[in-house]
């Protein structure tokens, strides 16, 4: 008589599914994060700006970016000549070079 032994972990994956909704948010997210990072290829740019660029409502794009910033993907720089609106830029990578 050999029982095999299974892992919890496996016993959870193979009983829980990921829902759809949250396949379909994490998605929305990918691409969101696509376009704000090739908006941002090129040069920093202001929130109205990559609205602009991108297309994308205000307040969904200030999510987003906010959520990238939070995550380290890009960063604030100066603000722009009026005083109203920051510059956000991609955050440069660190190369195995750069670190010595």
């Amino acid at each position: 008589m050999s029982a095999e032994k299974t892992r919890t972990i496996d016993v959870i994956k193979q009983q829980r599914q990921v829902p759809e909704l949250a396949k379909q948010r994490r998605k929305a997210f990918a691409d969101m994060r696509k376009t704000i990072r090739t908006a941002l290829e090129d040069e920093p740019k202001t929130i109205p700006e990559l609205a602009a660029a991108t297309g994308l409502q205000v307040g969904d794009l200030t999510y987003y970016l906010m959520t990238m910033r939070k995550y380290g993907e890009v960063t604030v720089g100066q603000v722009d000549d009026d005083d109203e609106y920051f510059y956000y830029e991609l955050t440069k990578k660190q190369t195995h070079n750069d670190k010595s």
